[in-house]
C-alpha cells in the first residue's frame, strides 16, 4: 500500500485534564500517515486522483484548534475517525499527537500518542 506522510503540523488547541491547560491552550504537533492508492495520481499527475493534503490540514486544524479533550487519546482519536470518514480513499492511516510540553515538573521533549486504525 502507498503512503502519504504529514510532519510535525503544529497547532495550538485547548486540550489536558487539568482546567488551566483547556483554558490557556499550548501548541501540539500532529503526523499523519496515510494508507492509500497513489497509482493513477502518480501515472496521470491528477490532483483528484489523490487525497489533496492541504485539505486534510485544515480538516485536523478544525479538530485540534476548535475542539477540546482531555486526553490526547480522545484527541487521536477524533482525528482518525474525522479523516477516515471524510476520505473514503484511505484504507488505513497512522496518528501521532505529540504534547510538546506537559505541565508537570519532569524534563522531556514531551509525550507522544500513536494511533492505528483501519477502514471498518
Amino acid at each position: 500500500m502507498d503512503k502519504m506522510k504529514m510532519h510535525r503540523m503544529e497547532y495550538y488547541g485547548y486540550h489536558g485534564v487539568f482546567e488551566e491547560e483547556r483554558k490557556l491552550g499550548q501548541r501540539f504537533y500532529i503526523d499523519l500517515e496515510l494508507e492509500l492508492d497513489l497509482r493513477a495520481a502518480g501515472e496521470n499527475d491528477d490532483l483528484t486522483q489523490t487525497v489533496n493534503y492541504a485539505e486534510v490540514h485544515e480538516v485536523v486544524k478544525k479538530v485540534v484548534e476548535t475542539e477540546s479533550f482531555r486526553l490526547i487519546e480522545a484527541l487521536a482519536e477524533r482525528i482518525a475517525s474525522l479523516v477516515l470518514d471524510t476520505y473514503t480513499s484511505i484504507d488505513a492511516l497512522t496518528v501521532k499527537v505529540t504534547k510538546p510540553h506537559p505541565p508537570f515538573d519532569i524534563h522531556f521533549q514531551g509525550v507522544t500518542v500513536e494511533l492505528h486504525r483501519t477502514r471498518k
